[in-house]
């Protein structure tokens, strides 16, 4: 389908000062830990900023990690009204081939709506023992794990509850996730294409694993914020937004982290409560930020394990730009901010983009493993390096599968869509040493590569490391099965 943009403005016409957006651009790029690639700010309804850090676009889903929920517990709100869902039913009825099996009591009071609060009554994550429990459905695994305290008492964030009210939805619909917002929400936001991640059952896994683009996210949280209605259309019941917006179980501690200020603000339904407004989020910066109080919405992404301090940035340079009425006399801090955000970039690798000097000898044969393994990237077993028609490439070989990356030199980054899109920046430092930096497009994540010519070794390192485990090929938002 066709997506029609959102209504644009200038931020002043809106009450929102530009001087307050580039001082948060400035902030951003001058934090070492925090590796911006999207942010977009809707005032009163239109887009006051949008801007992309290259190779980042605008068209490129992303992998949203845990915002997904946001859009999980969307979906529960589409079954709760069509009568299909029950929030204060036990969890157990909906999954009865497993009745016999789910014998402690805490587990059998489990209400749906403990799962999507995450007060399932677990004291921590349970993802890695309801797998071992059960390798063949994760449901049935968490159900028989028996809860620490009784359900809807304590907050833990914990992946398989998400997982299992995900779970409740696609059997109560009949549907996956995807397909059951889509009329339902997705076409009616004019939200294009989006993609889930599923396991070997079949479903998509809701707690993570979502891939759409920035201007979705803006979309998701525009209709929380005008109450579930869009465009004069209610899509969501009435009340479920006070519902899901509000702290059901108090967080504080509940992420172990005794930094983390707008993690100890409250728990809803797959929204976590913010010191302002309210937010679904991803881990390493994916955000949507709801802010009621302001009438804005601001969207993330990024690739940062400081996503506390991210958020501290965005309080401490958004809010003071955001005014009650219209501003005048800001054209210069306007035409300076648009400037900023058509040369947004991550800054490229340095290097040449040929070997300077004994070119044969760089490809005389593929670069291995420093020390016969590369412990950060397993299925990584060679590097070649090659000289054709069209300039230099480096071909990753990963479990006898190629990603050949155009070296085009370093001015910026060289884009490749197959077999997984992604961008390359890079090139050789000296006579004896390659090093790449490779963007998977569609994730928040790169991998630095770097070849050693005298020893013919190559070592390869995450920026930050990806949570979905996977070969390099699968970094990318799932393509439609086939029929």
């Amino acid at each position: 389908m066709k997506v029609r943009p959102l209504p644009s403005s200038p931020p002043a016409a809106q009450g929102v000062d530009a001087s307050g957006v580039l001082a948060l651009l400035d902030a951003l790029d001058a934090a070492p830990e925090i590796e911006p690639h999207s942010l977009m700010i809707l005032r009163h309804g239109h887009v006051v900023t949008a801007g992309w850090w290259a190779p980042y676009t605008p068209d490129r889903p992303q992998l949203l990690y845990s915002l997904s929920k946001s859009f999980t517990g969307t979906a529960a709100a589409f079954a709760t009204a069509e009568g299909l869902l029950d929030l204060d039913a036990p969890v157990i009825s909906y999954f009865p081939e497993s009745d016999a099996d789910v014998t402690d009591p805490r587990s059998r009071a489990m209400l749906v709506r403990h799962v999507a609060t995450m007060s399932s009554g677990h004291l921590a994550e349970t993802l890695d023992a309801a797998r071992a429990l059960d390798r063949a459905d994760l449901v049935r695994g968490f159900l028989l794990l028996p809860p620490d305290r009784d359900p809807g008492t304590v907050f833990a964030y914990n992946q398989p509850t998400t997982y299992t009210l995900a779970a409740i939805v696609q059997r109560v619909t009949g549907q996956s996730l995807t397909d059951y917002l889509r009329p339902r929400l997705l076409d009616p936001l004019g939200i294009g294409e989006v993609s889930w991640a599923r396991d070997r059952t079949g479903r998509e896994i809701g707690f993570s694993g979502l891939h759409a683009t920035t201007d979705a996210v803006a979309r998701l949280g525009e209709l929380y914020l005008r109450d579930g209605v869009w465009q004069g259309e209610r899509l969501l019941p009435e009340g479920w937004v006070a519902e899901a917006t509000r702290a059901h179980i108090p967080t504080a501690g509940g992420m172990g982290d005794t930094e983390r200020e707008d993690w100890d603000q409250g728990y809803g339904l797959q929204f976590w409560m913010s010191r302002h407004g309210y937010r679904g989020d991803g881990a390493y910066g994916q955000f949507c930020l709801v802010l009621p109080e302001h009438d804005t919405v601001i969207v993330t992404t990024a690739a940062t394990e400081r996503m506390q301090e991210l958020l501290n940035l965005v309080w401490e340079h958004l809010l003071p730009a955001l005014h009650p009425g219209p501003l005048t006399g800001r054209e210069d801090a306007e035409a300076a901010l648009r400037e900023r955000l058509a040369g947004l970039a991550l800054p490229p690798v340095p290097g040449r983009a040929a070997p300077p000097g004994r070119a044969d000898d760089w490809a005389a044969a593929p670069f291995v493993p420093a020390g016969g393994v590369c412990a950060d990237q397993p299925g990584l077993s060679a590097v070649a390096v090659g000289d054709g028609p069209d300039g230099w490439t480096a071909t990753l070989t990963e479990d006898g599968h190629d990603l050949a990356l155009p070296l085009h030199g370093p001015d910026g980054w060289t884009a490749v869509d197959e077999p997984v899109p992604a961008a390359v920046s890079g090139g050789w430092t000296d006579a004896g040493t390659l090093t790449l930096d490779v963007v998977f497009t569609e994730t928040p994540h790169h991998l630095l590569i770097t070849c050693s010519l005298p020893d013919r070794t190559f070592t390869a390192r995450w920026h930050t490391h990806p949570l979905h485990s996977g070969p390099l090929r699968s970094r990318r938002a799932p393509r439609p099965r086939s029929a």
